[in-house]
């Protein structure tokens, strides 16, 4: 496989990087955390102006019908930034409208960054399991009506409109029956409960109380979105991939410069013998956690559903153990100042650890990949 990158992915990574690098670094990154909305509209127009909006929308819909791997350069460019901004949130929730094909204006108004998207697809009992589903969808006249609660749904605070899943038949944790919607969120009876997470970013607890919308805001046919919901978790989890590809990558750079500049016996502790062991292995885990995110990415077009999810599922459990030995050993080898607030290390730990737990953690990970067909078989 070909793991080099063309020159237009190249290009859109240097473009993202060099406006990170002189508009959006460390302190304006805090301010915006600790802003009333916890984005920043400035931000948001820039990576609409340098076309990341419009790069996984079809062409089609006036976008460049970007690819997984174009999108990991992206996402791997956003988490060496640590970018607060909804755009994973967006651009995942842009996966839903173009998996349904029947959605696009709405395609159109993403690639323009004239709609924000959230996918409120948890909820408090389900844990990793996105078929595990109370919120009702029934008929109402010519449309539905949405009952339910859906919890950390990241951004949606900040949306414009949801991603939503909701069970019309079938049994809560039934694959059949589950619908998917796209519902506004100032649709009447839907409230919103935004709040801070532990690694910057916004989530919100969603209410739907007898939320009417029309039968064009479904998605997939009623009560058949389940493959729907599991591609586009999959495309999920690849670009989460990727974004904490880029954090690794800056927490390891981030490590290795104080290795070189802090000084105990008046020495460099990097020219220790110890201390060079534990960055080596660092990078081991890094380097191979990027081969896994690499193969994700590419394999979200295979046409082949078990091999994707297999192969999602490796990259997740991989990318996982290296974040949590990548994000421990730098916290270690600054020493206190690494849980601080005011070194950057400490937040890319946070939100390596936040990664890890959202769309399934390691454990739920290693399980699927353990039960795809043809596991543990030998010819």
């Amino acid at each position: 496989m070909d793991f080099n990158f063309k020159e237009e992915q190249l290009q859109f990574a240097d473009a993202l990087r060099r406006w990170i690098d002189k508009d959006y670094g460390f302190e304006v990154r805090k301010r915006v955390v600790h802003s009333a909305t916890g984005v920043s509209d400035d931000a948001w127009n820039t990576l609409t102006e340098l076309g990341m909006l419009a790069l996984p929308v079809p062409e089609a819909q006036g976008g460049f019908d970007g690819s997984a791997v174009d999108m990991l350069v992206v996402m791997q460019e956003l988490g060496r930034g640590l970018v607060v901004e909804p755009y994973f949130a967006t651009v995942w929730g842009a996966r839903f409208l173009a998996l349904a094909g029947n959605q696009h204006r709405l395609l159109e108004d993403v690639a323009k960054g004239e709609l924000k998207l959230a996918c409120a697809l948890g909820e408090k009992q389900s844990r990793h399991d996105l078929a595990d589903i109370k919120t009702i969808a029934g008929i109402n006249g010519e449309g539905y009506r949405i009952d339910g609660t859906k919890t950390v749904a990241i951004h949606g605070g900040q949306a414009d409109a949801l991603i939503v899943s909701a069970r019309s038949a079938g049994a809560q944790r039934d694959a059949n029956g589950i619908s998917l919607f796209v519902v506004r969120t100032d649709t009447p009876g839907v409230t919103v409960r935004d709040y801070r997470t532990i690694d910057g970013l916004r989530a919100a607890t969603v209410q739907f109380s007898h939320v009417a919308v029309p039968a064009s805001a479904l998605l997939s046919k009623l009560g058949g979105g389940c493959e729907m919901l599991d591609e586009a978790a999959d495309y999920g989890t690849a670009l989460l991939c990727a974004e904490a590809l880029g954090v690794m990558d800056a927490l390891f750079a981030a490590t290795l410069e104080y290795m070189k500049t802090r000084k105990q016996f008046g020495t460099p502790i990097g020219s220790f013998q110890a201390v060079q062991h534990r960055m080596a292995d660092m990078y081991i885990h890094l380097e191979q956690a990027r081969s896994m995110a690499m193969l994700a990415a590419a394999r979200m077009s295979c046409g082949d559903i078990e091999e994707r999810r297999r192969v999602v599922s490796a990259a997740k459990v991989r990318i996982g153990h290296a974040a949590k030995f990548i994000g421990q050993q730098s916290v270690q080898l600054h020493g206190g100042m690494g849980v601080t607030d005011e070194l950057p290390a400490a937040h890319h730990f946070k939100r390596l650890t936040t990664i890890e737990a959202t769309l399934g953690d390691v454990d739920h990970h290693l399980e699927r990949f353990i039960a795809q067909r043809g596991f543990g078989q030998h010819s």
